[in-house]
């Protein structure tokens, strides 16, 4: 197969909803350039901007930061370490991110919530559920934003960018479709921008396919965890992906499309969402971070 980048006949990858095949020193510069786009595209940030990159362990994450570094922006990574005992989930994603950091010599803030808080998200999801019904995934996303929230604050962060790949916001964006959750349909977006307290927030590889991110992450060397999280082993998420999957083997580019075409009639106004009502946000009694309730925020009344 043909590299049509250098006109050789090596391509290791073939992405058909770019019409386009390249071979293994073409296709990392590609994906940094295309990222490199995506950001200008959206208004994501600069080259002024102190960013601060969530990293799991896996394959978007660490190559999302690698990518930002190779193209010379200021990135720092952020691990938010949950205490996920099963196969030592956590201590294994935990150990990828440093050992990436430390080769790199990268700056990489750990939050450890067990030696901050006293207890990991697994012990709170088992109280959250005897007492509320709430989902893992739920709870383990409230704590995720309160502590990126906060590390990007204290640090002098101006933005966080998280690893988000085309196939999570396709997916995300189906699943929200099939409910016609308006609210989240609303905030959708490759951008959040910063209010009340709360960091702008990006997803620079947006517009890229996972195939695209595993494979850069392989080219480029990159130990990843390559396991799930134990509690997303049912996620919802996860069925939608198969579904996209299914379809984008009948109809190359679909996923890119449902995705694309989406924000575009949205920045057109082609389609609407009502503006959620605006609630006067106040500082946590405890942690100082923005929330709608008086007195404690939900992450903090998690730890009471």
């Amino acid at each position: 197969m043909k590299c049509k980048g250098c006109g050789g006949d090596n391509a290791v990858i073939k992405m058909r909803q770019h019409k386009l095949a390249l071979c293994a020193d073409c296709f990392p510069a590609w994906l940094r350039q295309y990222t490199q786009r995506t950001i200008e595209r959206y208004g994501m940030f600069g080259p002024g901007d102190k960013v601060l990159v969530a990293v799991s362990g896996g394959k978007d994450s660490l190559g999302l930061w690698d990518v930002l570094v190779s193209l010379g922006y200021q990135a720092e990574g952020v691990y938010i370490d949950l205490g996920i005992a099963h196969d030592d989930y956590s201590a294994r994603s935990r150990e990828k991110a440093q050992t990436f950091a430390g080769a790199r010599g990268l700056t990489l803030h750990v939050v450890d919530l067990a030696a901050e808080y006293g207890a990991t998200v697994p012990a709170r999801v088992r109280d959250a559920q005897r007492a509320r019904g709430r989902s893992p995934c739920s709870l383990c996303g409230l704590v995720k934003r309160h502590e990126m929230n906060r590390v990007a604050r204290n640090g002098g962060f101006t933005v966080l960018a998280t690893g988000h790949n085309l196939d999570d916001e396709a997916a995300t964006l189906l699943g929200n479709t099939l409910r016609w959750q308006t609210g989240y349909l609303a905030r959708q977006a490759p951008v959040l921008s910063s209010d009340d307290g709360f960091i702008r927030k990006v997803k620079p590889f947006c517009r890229l396919a996972e195939r695209e991110t595993a494979a850069y992450a392989l080219l480029q060397g990159i130990d990843y965890i390559r396991d799930e999280c134990p509690y997303a082993e049912h996620a919802p998420s996860l069925f939608y992906k198969r579904l996209l999957n299914e379809l984008e083997e009948r109809s190359p580019a679909a996923r890119q499309s449902f995705y694309l075409e989406f924000l575009k009639a949205r920045e057109q106004g082609a389609i609407r969402f009502q503006e959620p009502a605006h609630l006067p946000m106040v500082p946590c009694a405890r942690c100082g971070q923005p929330t709608t309730a008086g007195g404690l925020c939900a992450f903090c009344r998690l730890w009471t």
